[in-house]
């Protein structure tokens, strides 16, 4: 039943996000979203208050994507590679289906959100696999023991989340993805243990 209940707000928010993308977000309507994801109004409204609460259940998605990186991904990879990689993956994800202006506006209800900062919940399936890859890193001798691997995975989720705001304040005017991909191995080099 929960799997059940899970895979329906998967639907409604995977729909509402294609959806989001493809006509934007105020040309996009609850009953576009309900056509699209095979769900009911019922169901919408029993997990969303309306449209608006969708903005912040961008993190679910997130999440959904490192769920299947997570499946495909080779558990020898060194974990530094394993990280590089699920930027990549992540940052195309953003590029090609979701809108600079939506993320922006995610962003920016994360700053005046009081309570719940679904981005840094530290329950969510992101913060847990980056501590699984980090330890295991750790444990493996390719990842520095100078810090915790609670504060790699802080340093690693602060670089993102600096990437991602100074791609929506640029106006999303050059590919995140390129971007990420010369910066964070800069950003991140510390990281890496002695050889």
């Amino acid at each position: 039943m929960a799997k059940q209940k899970r895979n329906t707000k998967g639907k409604i928010i995977a729909a509402a996000w294609e959806l989001f993308y493809e006509q934007g977000y105020e040309d996009t309507t609850v009953e576009e979203i309900i056509d699209r994801s095979g769900t009911s109004k019922g169901s919408f409204y029993h997990y969303f208050d309306g449209k608006d609460a969708l903005l912040s259940s961008l993190s679910y998605l997130f999440d959904e994507e490192y769920a299947r990186l997570q499946q495909e991904l080779d558990p020898d990879m060194d974990a530094w590679d394993k990280l590089l990689h699920l930027n990549r993956a992540l940052f195309a994800m953003i590029d090609s289906r979701i809108s600079m202006e939506l993320l922006a506006r995610l962003l920016s209800s994360q700053l005046i959100t009081k309570g719940n900062k679904h981005l840094l919940d530290h329950d969510r399936l992101y913060f847990k696999y980056l501590r699984q890859i980090v330890r295991e890193g750790q444990e493996r001798g390719q990842l520095t023991r100078a810090l915790t691997a609670n504060e790699i995975v802080k340093l690693y989720a602060l670089t993102e989340r600096s990437l991602m705001y100074d791609w929506c304040l640029c106006g999303g005017e050059y590919s995140l993805t390129a971007y990420a991909e010369k910066m964070m191995p800069m950003f991140l080099g510390e990281l890496r243990a002695e050889k």
